[in-house]
Order: C-alpha cells, then structure tokens, then sequence
C-alpha cells in the first residue's frame, strides 16, 4: 500500500513537471494549432513515457536491446527535464524584471515620439490640418491678424459674401474628420505583424533556460563518456606496520555496466585502473545493472585487473536487483576474489568485506561478527562495504579504515544536498571515533549517464604507516 502511494506521488510530481516545462516552453512561445505547438505537445507526452520506460523496463524483464533502445532518451530526457525546469525557475525571477525593463522602454519611445507633435485631419476641400505643439490650427491659418473668423473666408476679397463665411467654416469644421486615437500599431510597414512583450519576454526566457538546461546535460554527458579521473589520497594508520607503509589500494566503486555504459566502459576503467600499479584493487558493490546473461560479456574486461595482491570485490545494492550470486559467481571466473562476508590476511593488515544491506531481503546482508569477529585487534582492519551508513558497526567492530561508494557523489547537483541526508558522508575522507571512512564518488554513472558538479573518479588509497 505504501508503494502504491509513494509511486502515486511520483507520478503526480512528474506529470506537474512535466505540465509546468510545456506551458513555458510551448504554450507561452507557439501560437494555438501552430506546428511547434503540435510538436511540443507531443513530445510532452512521450519523452515522460519513454523515462517510465526506461526505469522500468529491467525490472520487468523486458528483452535487453528494449532496454538498450529506451535507455538513452528516457534517462537523458529525466536529466534534461531536471536542469530545463531549474533554469526555468531561475527564469521566473528573470521575467518580471525582464518585462518591467521593456515596459519603460516602450514608454519612453512613445514619448520621445509624441513630443512635438499632434492630431492630424482632413478639410473639406481635402487639404490637411494639424495641431499640436508648434503648429496652428487650421482655422487660424485662414484668420488673417487682426480680424476676427466672422468678417474672414477662404476667399482673400473680403467683399465676397462676408454673410457667407461663417457658414462655409462652420460646414469645414463639420465636414472634418475626427482625428484618431493614436495607439500602438498591430503591424509594421511592412505588414509584419510584431510578437506582443509577453510572448517577447516568454521566448526570451525560454530561450535561454533551453540553452542553459541542454549546456548543462551536455556537460555531464561528456563528463560520464570520457571515463574516471585518478584521485590520490594517504591515510595513515596507526596500527599499520612499517613493512605496509606506502600499500597502494585502488579503489573503484559504482561502475553501473548496463544498457548504457558497457563493455567499452568497463575497458576504460580497467585500463585506468592498471595505469596506476596498484598493490591491491577493492571494486566496492555497483558493479552492473542488469543479469549476466545481459551484461556478462560486458564485464569480461575485468579479468585484464592487474594487480600485486589481486583484486577483490564486494556487492552493492544494485547486485541484487540484478541476481547477485549469478553476478559473485561470475567475477569469479574473471579472476576477482568476492568477500561476502569475509576476511583474507594482507602484509601487515586484515582486509574485510560485507554484503550490502539490501541483500538482508534474501538472508545475505552484512555480518560483521562473521567478518571481523575473532580477528586480532592488535592489527589495522580495512573493511569494503558499500553503503557508507553501515560505519558505525565498522567503529563498534574496530575497523581502522572503511572504503564504500553509493552515493556517487550525489551524481547531478544539487543531489549532492539530498545525498547528505541519508549518508554520513557523501564524498572524500572524514573520521567517525577512531575509524576513518573514505567515500568514492563512482567510477560510472546510474540512471541518466550524466555528471554535474560530481566527477567520475578512481582513487588510490595509500596507506601510511605511523610508525615509518
């Protein structure tokens, strides 16, 4: 039941969204029945379906190459729409100001084109009269100085029916058409008719939150395809010997292999990875989407993981939406060392890893006491688990150092402030008591593959003995 109202909610929320993006891009900027109108209209209702599509078609079983199909547009529609309606809400501080400028503007302009000048018409014998500022009244132009309108004509005798003139300008001033009203003119010489300020300002503002909201998907997009940069970084433990000073852990997380980033990503990584000469490789959970018969080919880059002690992994959420014993099992194969669970002894130091807390829903979440529970203390422990919120049983069991991902870094910002809500750290190394817990941003993306304010990394972990 909370489901289906939490997954009511979100639909609401989106159709909203999605509601308010195309009033402000299509309704207030295309004129009704116009074929933008049409076109944006449409794409209104399918990009919504295809994101819908998207998210859902693995977990349904939909065949891969669907999902592959969906995958592109739905995910990056889902990133678009997000930055296109923060730009728009940026915009709405943006339009009143923008309308206020072009309101006084306009008013200037027309006085500046009124000063001058007057009403303009026509006599009855069609020649034209003006008044106004520096003009004379028609009637004064045929009043000579000095001589009233009564004894005056058109005519210069003045013998010449002088009964007869007050009538005959009393019929001109009849006949006379009345001046217009002035106002703004609908078109322009040319017949063009001018855009009204609030659909300028409407396409003004739309203009530039599409461009800044498409810049912004484009940034990321390119800062998920080009690959994880390296990161370094020491942290010393206390109880690491001298003989392990200087160990060197290379530490990827969140690799996300799916419909979108496949086997060529997972090259890349692997390439960056052995670039570094790591002593020890910990691959901490999130490694695929999708089930091996998918994505297994797409993994087999990580059997070319090159590294002194051999590289290890953990699972992470995302294994058991996706089969995580088919998955354990098949890095295996490949040559990684999975710790469900688990402690080996490294040169110097105890090196644990737990199942993620999501694999509790099939009996096989984290088990501390299994891991790390008859160790010897006198000795560092390094535990990969990857949720970063599982630190406080890493304090309670004695673990010198955790490395987690998950968070991604918060991926899209500002995801980064609602990641810190539910996580202890979202990114970097931070102490908790006598434990210090390093969090990776990920090395690929989840959902759109797009990364804003949140780059992709790899990080060598170099352990520093106190005692050298």
């Amino acid at each position: 039941m909370v489901f289906v109202l939490v997954a009511l909610v979100v639909l609401a929320l989106l159709a909203s969204v999605h509601r308010y993006v195309w009033r402000r891009f299509v309704g207030d900027t295309t004129a009704p029945g116009s074929t933008l109108r049409k076109v944006g209209t449409v794409a209104a209702f399918v990009l919504p379906l295809l994101s819908l599509g998207a998210m859902t078609s693995g977990r349904i079983g939909a065949p891969f190459w669907l999902q592959q199909v969906l995958a592109w547009p739905g995910f990056l529609w889902l990133a678009c729409l997000m930055y296109l309606t923060l730009a728009l809400l940026v915009g709405e501080v943006v339009r009143p100001v923008l309308s206020r400028v072009l309101a006084r503007r306009d008013e200037a302009t027309a006085a500046r084109a009124t000063t001058g000048t007057g009403t303009s018409g026509t006599t009855a014998d069609g020649t034209l009269s003006a008044t106004g500022s520096g003009t004379r009244p028609r009637t004064e132009e045929l009043v000579p100085a000095g001589r009233s309108s009564a004894s005056t004509s058109a005519d210069p005798a003045p013998e010449a029916a002088p009964a007869a003139e007050p009538e005959a300008v009393r019929d001109t001033e009849k006949d006379a058409p009345a001046a217009p009203e002035e106002t703004e003119p609908a078109v322009t010489a040319s017949g063009i008719t001018h855009p009204s300020r609030r659909l300028f300002v409407s396409r003004v503002v739309g203009g530039a939150a599409a461009a800044a909201g498409l810049a912004t998907v484009g940034y990321g997009t390119a800062n998920v395809l080009r690959g994880p940069s390296v990161k370094r970084v020491t942290v010393p433990l206390a109880k690491l010997p001298r003989a392990a000073h200087g160990f060197r852990i290379a530490v990827v997380s969140d690799i996300h292999i799916g419909p979108i980033l496949g086997r060529a990503h997972t090259r890349r990584i692997v390439d960056t990875i052995n670039s570094t000469s790591p002593d020890l490789v910990a691959v901490v959970g999130d490694l695929v989407d999708g089930s091996v018969a998918d994505l297994g080919s797409a993994a087999e880059p990580l059997a070319g993981l090159r590294a002194r002690h051999g590289s290890f992994f953990v699972t992470g959420n995302h294994e058991y939406f996706s089969g995580a014993e088919q998955w354990v099992n098949h890095v295996r194969e490949l040559g990684l060392i999975p710790l469900e669970n688990a402690r080996v002894e490294m040169g110097g130091f105890d090196l644990a890893g737990v199942n993620d807390i999501a694999g509790e829903t099939e009996g096989q979440g984290p088990d501390f006491v299994r891991a790390l529970g008859d160790r010897d203390r006198g000795r560092a422990a390094v535990l990969l688990a990857h949720q970063p919120v599982v630190i406080h049983d890493a304090v309670e069991h004695g673990v010198d150092l955790q490395l987690s991902g998950h968070t991604h870094g918060g991926q899209l910002w500002p995801g980064n402030y609602l990641a810190e809500l539910a996580n202890p750290t979202v990114a970097g190394l931070e102490r908790y008591g006598d434990t210090q817990l390093f969090v990776s941003r990920g090395a690929g993306a989840w959902g759109p593959p797009v990364r804003v304010g949140a780059p992709a990394d790899i990080t060598v972990v170099e352990l520093a003995s106190r005692q050298a």
